[in-house]
């Protein structure tokens, strides 16, 4: 298949697509006249960029995953496995951080509001979920 379809399958723009080539998370074959071929596979692999990308990783942090030929973890191959344990734990312990730092300032903003609530006598006290 063509870039356009490539894009139109995926939902990916024709910008982010050669940019993922550029970066080698895909690598299309060349047709004689330049155009690049893509297949199935480049489909499911760029499923998986956006994935990644969702979970707040970069293409820098992609690449080395993919460069070991792995983009479904299900199909994970031992000399890959250290690299990518790796990777997976350090985002995730960046993101537990993330999480507890909105918790403390979550607390910290409930008790600015009681505080200045109380204050102007309007009883707005910790308005969770609005």
């Amino acid at each position: 298949m063509r870039i356009g379809e490539l894009s139109e399958r995926t939902g990916i723009s024709l910008r982010s697509i050669r940019y993922y080539e550029e970066k080698g998370l895909i690598s299309p074959h060349r047709m004689e006249n330049g155009y690049r071929l893509y297949s199935e596979s480049d489909v499911e692999r760029i499923k998986f960029v956006q994935l990644l990308l969702d979970l707040r990783l970069s293409t820098d942090e992609i690449y080395p995953v993919f460069a070991c030929g792995v983009f479904h973890p299900e199909q994970g191959h031992a000399e890959c496995a250290n690299d990518a344990v790796k990777l997976y734990q350090e985002k995730l312990d960046s993101v537990r951080n993330e999480i507890n730092k909105l918790r403390e300032t979550e607390t910290q903003l409930e008790q600015l509001v009681g505080f200045w609530g109380n204050i102007e006598g309007t009883g707005a006290k910790g308005n969770k979920g609005k």
